[in-house]
Parts: C-alpha cells; sequence; structure tokens
C-alpha cells in the first residue's frame, strides 16, 4: 500500500478499492489533503514527514489483522525509552 523510502506531493497511494474510502475518511479525520473519486486511485499531499508517518500509519490499520496490529502495540508498550 504504502511503501518505498519517500512519497511524493500528490503521491497516489494504492489500496484495496474497498479500504479506499475508508482510508480516505481518516485521512480526511486527520485534516490530511487527499482527493479519491469513484474507480480512480487515492491521492495524497504529502508536505512533511508527520504527513507521511500518519499516512502509514492509517493505511497499516487496513492492510494488518487485528491480532498483528494488537501485538505491535504491545512490542511498543515494552519498549524502555
Amino acid at each position: 500500500m504504502v511503501s518505498g523510502a519517500s512519497l511524493n506531493i500528490g503521491e497516489i497511494v494504492e489500496v484495496n478499492c474497498i479500504d479506499r474510502w475508508q482510508i480516505y475518511q481518516r485521512l480526511q479525520d486527520l485534516a490530511i489533503p487527499c482527493w479519491c473519486a469513484t474507480n480512480q486511485p487515492l491521492r495524497v499531499c504529502v508536505v512533511d514527514v508527520t504527513t507521511a508517518i500518519q499516512l502509514w500509519s492509517v493505511s497499516r490499520q487496513f492492510q494488518m489483522s487485528r491480532h498483528d496490529l494488537v501485538c505491535w502495540l504491545e512490542r511498543c508498550w515494552e519498549q524502555d525509552f
């Protein structure tokens, strides 16, 4: 879905058509400029690292199973900073 080392402004994000509208809505909730038309890919305006991380995080929620997300979160809580 969101892969690669860099994202450009107006990046086209390849997502499952079923998940596309949910991802679009969540990005809108986060005030991240994005566009999604019927039968078109999702476009996201990635302007900084924070936006890229939020896009990655939102897309990850739809890529991973609930079990994998819970395990990932538990590992995060176990880390000492």
